[in-house]
């Protein structure tokens, strides 16, 4: 009897092991899965995370790229470095601030001395009053024709002449040096001041043209460039910015005006 019950209880303690250690054994893998499944996890998002961060690197090398390409064909069609294109930049803004404080400063003297007129004249005040308002509307009429903007180098432009008329305004304001032109298609470079200028197309209908410039011994292809709109250069040893204007466009030729500082050289045969 006594045999019997130990060999009972040895049976007991027994299967009490094979539970404990089959639980243990389901504890160990539920824990090694689940551990497995938050380490996928985090793998996942760390390679997601990786690929977006890869892919706005690239496309920020990719944008600094596209605006050094810019910068550099730029410098190219000018004819000068980055460099000097960055100095030619801040040079000609300063020019720009520089021309506009003179022109205001111009006008308000002029506003003065009307004022000084319209003062001193005490025996026809109605007349003053006439001439003041005829002098405005002038000057209203002169800045709706003569309108500054921005030219083809992306430089601020001068007030641009879109007729014969205006061009004869911009002259007596003696500003910069001005040369008319009439080019024909297929003819062979005609020198303008100190440059040559040949139409290569003329398309009336849309109002563009093809040119080419030429100065210092290079030749600049202005491409689908349209009516009025500034064609800007730089010539010369000191690089000073030429300008030209096109404002009217027939089936085979174009005419216009370039347009030169002041202290830039100066043909002989120019009038």
């Amino acid at each position: 009897m006594g045999d019997e019950g130990d060999q009972i209880h040895m049976e007991h303690q027994s299967n009490a092991g094979k539970w404990i250690l089959t639980v243990l054994a389901v504890l160990v893998v539920a824990a090694f899965g689940y551990a497995h499944y938050v380490t996928y996890s985090a793998v996942a998002r760390l390679t997601q995370d990786l690929s977006a961060s890869q892919a706005q690197v690239k496309e920020l090398q990719n944008r600094m790229q596209t605006t050094e390409a810019q910068e550099e064909t730029l410098a190219r069609q000018a004819g000068m470095t980055k460099k000097e294109l960055a100095q030619r930049t801040s040079e000609l803004q300063a020019e720009q601030r520089a021309a506009a404080t003179r022109l205001e400063k111009e006008q308000k003297e002029q506003i003065s001395a009307v004022t000084g007129d319209i003062a001193g004249v005490k025996t026809d005040v109605g007349g003053v009053k006439t001439d003041v308002a005829s002098t405005k509307a002038d000057l209203e009429a002169t800045k709706a024709k003569l309108q500054s903007t921005i030219g083809d180098l992306g430089m601020q432009s001068g007030l641009i002449a879109h007729t014969a008329g205006d061009l004869e305004l911009l002259k007596h304001k003696g500003d910069r040096n001005y040369y008319e032109f009439t080019l024909l298609r297929g003819a062979k470079p005609q020198p303008v001041s100190t440059v040559s200028l040949q139409l290569k197309k003329a398309d009336a209908k849309k109002g563009k043209f093809t040119m080419n410039v030429t100065s210092d011994d290079k030749t600049i292809e202005k491409k689908d460039r349209n009516v009025a709109e500034p064609i800007q250069f730089y010539s010369g040893r000191e690089h000073l910015l030429f300008e030209l204007v096109v404002w009217t466009v027939d089936k085979n030729k174009a005419t216009g005006y370039l347009s030169t500082p002041k202290n830039a050289p100066v043909p002989v045969t120019a009038n």
